[in-house]
């Protein structure tokens, strides 16, 4: 079946912009205006993808993405920020509550195209692997799922992919710039301090003291590695 996407857009000449671009690669869109009933339509919808703008009339694009976190069905979802707040610490917010990805406007359809499929990607699975377990983590792959001490990790999809690339090379140092390729591929667009948000944000779910890390640790001016015994 074609993935589904919702995009959450007020502006509705770039809402019919953005819906007209996917609808031509395949995938089956969803206009929501952003109006106070946007994230029970979400809920309802069960798309495979939200494009968010920030600036909505009735919801602020921030807050929604925090509810869709907490969401239990939504909670998984990737969300791809589109908006015209181009500022770096609205792109640092926008990844700290969670959203997967952030493009400013004006914006190439292409380049969504593209990030649009690479989120896309990373979500399907053309078999079903072992789950993977070092010490007391068990990340299952098909499900998407992570377990510390068999409680299970509330992560956004990025955060999990980082998380399997750390638990699939365990001992091994790598740069921010490395992490940059092998983890988020095709999105290169994204800066360094991408990779910094993200292992803070998985340091605050497996560490019992974020600040003084026993798994993720960093190499001091050169980058992060997976400690997977200390």
């Amino acid at each position: 079946m074609p993935k589904r996407i919702a995009i959450v857009e007020d502006e509705a000449e770039l809402a019919s912009l953005i819906e007209y671009n996917l609808s031509r690669q395949g995938y089956q869109t969803q206009i929501l205006s952003g109006s106070a009933g946007t994230f029970k339509a979400l809920e309802t919808a069960r798309p495979d993808l939200i494009v968010l703008d920030v600036m909505l009339p009735e919801v602020d694009g921030f807050e929604l993405c925090r509810q869709i976190r907490r969401s239990t069905v939504l909670g998984r979802i990737p969300v791809l920020f589109l908006t015209a707040r181009s500022d770096e610490v609205d792109r640092v917010l926008g990844l700290e509550i969670g959203g997967d990805d952030y493009m400013t406007k004006p914006f190439s359809p292409r380049e969504l195209i593209a990030r649009v499929k690479a989120h896309l990607r990373r979500e399907e699975l053309d078999a079903e692997p072992p789950p993977i377990e070092i010490g007391p983590f068990r990340l299952d792959r098909t499900a998407r799922k992570v377990y510390l001490s068999g409680r299970e990790l509330e992560l956004t999809s990025t955060e999990f992919n980082l998380l399997e690339f750390f638990l699939t090379h365990p001992g091994r140092a790598f740069s921010r710039d490395q992490l940059l390729e092998f983890v988020w591929g095709e999105q290169r667009f994204v800066t360094p301090r991408t990779v910094d948000v993200h292992v803070r944000r998985l340091r605050e779910q497996i560490e019992a003291q974020p600040e003084n890390p026993h798994y993720l640790t960093t190499v001091r001016g050169f980058g992060y590695r997976f400690e997977e015994s200390s």
